[in-house]
């Protein structure tokens, strides 16, 4: 008789290397985490009226997670560059 392979088993050479290197996490949470808002984002733009509008939402959720992946705050900084922007005249300014 055959014994049907495990999960465990299957993926014991993972389990071993995180067994060995304890800085490894054991879960993805931190990524989950990181694409959660863009997945609800995600079911938002399918009801978006046009596809300009559907990729003008993704410009700005862009520019808000990357506001947020430089550490500022996403409210104050697109406001910031809103405001600035218009007064831009050279490619120093942007």
């Amino acid at each position: 008789m055959k014994i049907a392979s495990s999960p465990a088993r299957r993926n014991w050479s993972r389990l071993e290397r995180y067994v060995e290197h304890g800085s490894l996490p054991i879960d993805n949470n931190v990524a989950e985490r990181a694409i959660r808002p863009f997945v609800i984002g995600r079911k938002n733009w399918l009801f978006s009226d046009s596809l300009r509008g559907a990729m003008a939402s993704a410009q700005l959720y862009s520019l808000v997670e990357t506001a947020k992946a430089n550490g500022q705050e996403p409210y104050a900084w697109l406001h910031h560059a809103l405001e600035h922007l218009p007064l831009a005249s050279s490619v120093e300014d942007y």
